[in-house]
C-alpha cells in the first residue's frame, strides 16, 4: 500500500465507499471529487487519509473504518494490503462477481458506446483460492519491509526476498510466506529456494545496478498433474546454477519438468531466451474435454485451468459454427480454442506471434488426430492481409482472443474488410474490449455478452461478446 507523503495530507471523515474502479481500487465521492481510496469495499463508511491530489482525481489510504460494509470480510492472507496480487480478498467472492459484472457493463456501454441486447448472468469459479496454473515470482536484494519492521527500528541483515513486486514500486519485493493463489507444492518450493539461497549466500538480483544471481522463478500446474519449474538466472555461474538445479531434482521429486535459462538483457521476458531442460521434459501437458495440450515455457494457457474449461465451452457455444465454416482463430496461442472447435467446422486457421506456441499447437493437433487446423506464425497486423485470406479461405467466423492492450486498428480494419458473419470476441480487459467493439460496431451489433471469472480475490474478469453482422 502507498506509504503517504505528509506534506500533502488531507483528513477526512465519515466518507462512504460507493464502487469499486480499476486496479483493485475503490471509489468515493467528496465536495463532487472522485476519490481513489486503497482497501475500501463498496458500503464501508471511513476516515481516509489524501496522499496524492490530481486535478481530476485524488488517491487515499483508510485510517480507520467507522462502519463495515456488509460486503467486507476477513482477508486470508497476511500479506494483504501490500502485495498487489488479491487486492479483493477483504470482500465477499458474490460480491466480487456482482461488481464484476457492472464493470464490463459498464465499459461496454461508456466506453464502447454499444447496446447490449442479451448478457448471461456471470460465471463464477468453483474455487476461490488456489486456482492459478501459473506463478511468476521474482528475487530481488531489496525486500520491502512492512510498517511493523520499521517501527521496530531494528537493523534487518538479511534483506532477500522471493515474492512479488509491492505496486508502483519497481525494486522492491515483498517475501512471501504463503500465497493463496496456487496449490502446493508451489510455497513449498517458493520457501525451500529462498532457504536454500539463503543457506549458501546465492546474491538475489539488484535491478537498479543489474547483477546477482538469483533473478525469477516461475512455477506452472497442470491438471494432469504435471508440474514445471523454470529458474532464471542473471550471472552465468555455472557452479551455483547447477547447485540450486540438482538441489530443486533431488528435493522435489514431482517436478516433472526441470527449466532454468541465463538472462542478462534488463527485463525477465522469456521469447527471446534460451531455455535449458535440466531434468524431465521440456513440457507439461494440460487436458481440457479429452483434448491433450502440450505447454512449453513461453506458452501461452489460461492461468486457471478449470475455467478455462468454461470459457471454452461458452465460445464455442457462442461462435454457433457449422460443418461449412472457416473460422478464424486469432491470437491462438497454442491453439486450445482452435482445437476445441474443430470438430465443428470445415477449417479453423489459428495465427499468433509466438513461434513456440504454433509448434506446440501443431503437435497438439497431431497428437489429437485433428487435421482440419492450419497454423501460422507472425506479427497479427501483418500476416493477416488479404493475400493470406485468398490462400486460407474466406473467414465466416472470427474468434479473437487478444492481450489486455485489445487489437490493433489495422486487424480491425481487415475485419471490416472481409466482414465475416460472426465474430466473438474474448477479453481479459473489457476496456479495451469496448474501445474496439465502439469501430466494430459500424458494421456489426453486439448480440450477447457472457462473463466468465478466471481470477477470483482480483478485479481481472474475462468477458465474451458475440457481434452479428448487421
Amino acid at each position: 500500500m502507498p506509504r503517504p507523503n505528509r506534506r500533502k495530507n488531507i483528513s477526512l471523515e465519515n466518507i462512504e465507499i460507493i464502487d469499486t474502479a480499476n486496479k483493485g481500487k475503490s471509489v468515493a465521492k467528496h465536495d463532487g471529487r472522485i476519490i481513489f481510496v486503497n482497501g475500501g469495499v463498496p458500503g464501508d463508511i471511513c476516515n481516509i487519509t489524501v496522499f496524492k491530489k490530481r486535478k481530476k482525481y485524488w488517491e487515499a489510504n483508510i485510517d480507520e473504518i467507522i462502519k463495515k460494509s456488509t460486503s467486507r470480510i476477513e482477508p486470508v492472507c497476511e500479506h494483504f494490503g501490500s502485495c498487489g496480487g488479491c487486492k479483493w480478498q477483504n470482500m465477499k467472492y458474490s460480491s466480487q462477481l456482482e461488481f464484476k459484472q457492472n464493470e464490463v457493463l459498464n465499459h461496454l456501454t461508456r466506453i464502447g458506446g454499444v447496446s447490449v441486447n442479451e448478457y448471461e448472468k456471470i460465471i463464477g469459479s468453483k474455487s476461490e483460492y488456489f486456482y492459478r496454473n501459473k506463478m511468476e515470482f521474482t528475487f530481488s536484494n531489496k525486500k520491502w519491509l512492512t510498517n511493523e519492521e520499521i517501527s521496530e527500528n531494528k537493523i534487518i541483515e538479511n534483506k532477500d526476498a522471493l515474492g512479488f513486486h509491492v505496486p508502483g514500486m519497481f525494486d522492491k519485493v515483498i517475501d512471501l510466506k504463503k500465497c493463496f493463489l496456487q496449490k502446493e507444492p508451489s510455497n513449498k518450493i517458493r520457501n525451500a529456494v529462498k532457504e536454500f539461497a539463503d543457506k549458501h549466500k546465492f546474491d538475489f538480483f539488484d535491478l537498479r545496478n543489474q547483477n546477482g544471481l538469483l533473478r525469477n522463478l516461475i512455477i506452472r500446474t497442470s491438471s494432469t498433474n504435471e508440474l514445471m519449474v523454470l529458474v532464471q538466472f542473471y550471472r552465468n555461474d555455472s557452479k551455483q546454477i547447477e547447485m540450486l538445479m540438482d538441489f530443486l531434482k533431488n528435493s522435489f521429486k514431482e517436478i516433472t519438468s526441470l527449466l532454468f535459462t541465463v538472462n542478462q538483457k534488463a527485463n525477465n521476458t522469456l521469447y527471446d531466451q534460451k531455455i535449458i531442460c535440466f531434468d524431465g521434459k521440456d513440457h507439461i501437458s494440460e487436458e481440457i474435454d479429452g483434448l491433450i495440450f502440450k505447454i512449453g515455457p513461453k506458452s501461452f494457457f489460461q492461468t486457471n485451468s478449470d475455467q478455462a474449461k468454461v470459457l471454452y465451452r461458452k465460445t464455442s457455444e457462442l461462435a454457433n459454427i457449422s460443418e461449412n465454416d472457416v473460422v478464424y482463430d486469432l491470437y491462438t496461442g497454442t491453439g486450445t480454442i482452435a482445437q476445441f472447435i474443430a470438430k465443428k467446422a470445415k477449417l479453423v486457421v489459428g495465427i499468433d506471434s509466438v513461434e513456440e506456441g504454433i509448434i506446440a499447437a501443431r503437435e497438439n493437433a497431431t497428437f489429437n488426430k485433428i487435421t482440419n487446423c492450419k497454423f501460422y506464425t507472425g506479427d497479427m497486423k501483418e500476416i493477416f492481409t488479404d493475400e493470406f485470406i485468398k490462400q486460407n479461405s474466406q473467414p465466416d467466423i472470427i474468434i479473437t482472443d487478444p492481450p489486455r492492450d485489445g487489437m490493433h486498428k489495422k486487424v480491425i480494419e481487415q475485419i471490416l474488410n472481409i466482414l465475416p458473419k460472426r465474430i466473438v470476441y474474448v477479453s481479459c480487459n473489457s476496456a479495451t474490449q469496448a474501445r474496439d467493439l465502439a469501430i466494430l460496431k459500424e458494421n456489426y451489433i453486439v448480440s450477447k455478452i457472457q462473463t466468465v471469472d478466471m481470477f477470483p480475490q482480483t478485479h481481472h474478469v474475462e468477458n465474451i461478446a458475440v457481434l452479428e453482422l448487421k
